[in-house]
């Protein structure tokens, strides 16, 4: 989903798939997103008196009854007992978040309220922050990925003589976090001094300022080659230094940590009153590099994402959605994770505000 802003007006995309009955008349589209609605409130089946009554359009309840009918025979929805009301199966959730659902701004004391949150953090803070506030605010599970290196944009790379084989790289990035990595000095046997690193520094900010770590790494790597029949020049032992530091840091990345602050506001939700489906959950996160690759995914998606149903039944998520966004330039994903069962309608500005809140942080 593509958001305008945060808390602004929306023009969503999701990721998602085509469903069976997307064609539906406005009948069906009103008794669907009737359905949704008060399914996500009460958690309970909803009967067709309950919904004749919540229409924007009255029906009588025969009509509501005939048309619950067709949805159900369209596998939108379901009758989990013989005696109860309805609920929306995974199919017609994912419709009504595709195509029926229209979010709205976010109230203006709860943007205040975010904004406030993260005033006195520290950029390096931001990030644990997030996740807390979000868990809180929409009582799912707030998630952030942190940041991963070769996707932060570069201010400066800086060269620091070890020993006369080995060079300490530090690569600053847009942020003013400093990364080092230790490489073998290709010229073995320091050749040049400190003042002459210094010097390989200078040139190589001019080339990779504001380049992102494999932007940085695939212009070097041109440059090296333009300069293979000019050996022993400065400017060329800077690029293959320069290079063989981007290298090393796209080898050894940074932590790429699914950071979750609690854990508390999830058991609130009834679909996980049921101790074993917490435990499969909580394993799922502790084993959390499948997830971390499926959130990384989401990465290079412009907005709001929603995934549900078959994207994750394989990630141990069966019955759960997460609602995701990028920030800091794609550097890293934020969102929630809970129930299908969502207020998607409101959950969604509010991972949309707290991307650009942590963007916003991160680039102070």
């Amino acid at each position: 989903m593509t958001l305008t802003g945060p808390g602004g007006n929306h023009d969503p995309e999701f990721i998602g798939v085509f469903v069976p009955g997307s064609d539906l008349s406005e009948r069906q589209q009103d008794v669907l997103r009737a359905l949704v609605a008060a399914y996500v409130g009460t958690a309970s089946p909803v009967g067709s008196g309950t919904l004749a009554h919540l229409l924007s359009v009255p029906l009588s309840s025969a009509s509501v009854r005939n048309t619950l009918s067709e949805l159900t025979s369209l596998g939108l929805i379901a009758k989990p007992h013989a005696s109860s009301g309805r609920v929306p199966t995974e199919a017609g959730i994912r419709l009504f978040v595709d195509r029926l659902l229209d979010p709205g701004p976010i109230e203006q004391y709860e943007r205040r309220t975010l904004a406030r949150s993260f005033d006195d953090v520290r950029a390096d803070d931001a990030v644990q922050l997030a996740s807390q506030v979000l868990s809180e605010h929409t009582h799912q599970l707030g998630f952030v990925v942190a940041p991963r290196l070769e996707r932060l944009p570069l201010r400066q790379v800086s060269f620091v003589r070890l020993s006369s084989e080995r060079v300490l790289a530090v690569l600053v990035d847009a942020g003013g976090h400093a990364h080092q990595r230790v490489i073998e000095d290709p010229l073995q046997g320091g050749r040049f001094d400190q003042a002459e690193l210094d010097r390989m520094s200078a040139t190589l900010g001019e080339r990779v300022a504001g380049c992102t770590l494999r932007e940085a790494r695939d212009r070097l790597q041109v440059e090296v080659r333009s300069l293979r029949n000019r050996a022993g020049q400065l400017v060329e032992r800077a690029l293959v230094l320069g290079l063989r530091a981007a290298e090393a840091a796209m080898e050894t990345p940074t932590a790429n940590d699914l950071v979750i602050a609690t854990r508390l506001a999830l058991l609130d939700q009834p679909e996980f009153s049921d101790p074993e489906r917490v435990r499969e959950l909580f394993t799922t996160l502790e084993r959390s590099e499948r997830l971390v690759d499926l959130l990384e995914e989401l990465l290079d998606v412009e907005g709001v994402s929603v995934a549900l149903g078959e994207q994750l039944d394989g990630q141990g998520l069966t019955g759960c959605a997460v609602v995701a966004a990028p920030y800091a330039d794609s550097a890293g994903v934020l969102g929630v994770i809970g129930p299908t069962r969502m207020d998607y309608g409101r959950i969604i500005p509010l991972v949309s505000y707290c991307s650009q809140l942590v963007t916003d942080k991160l680039s102070t």
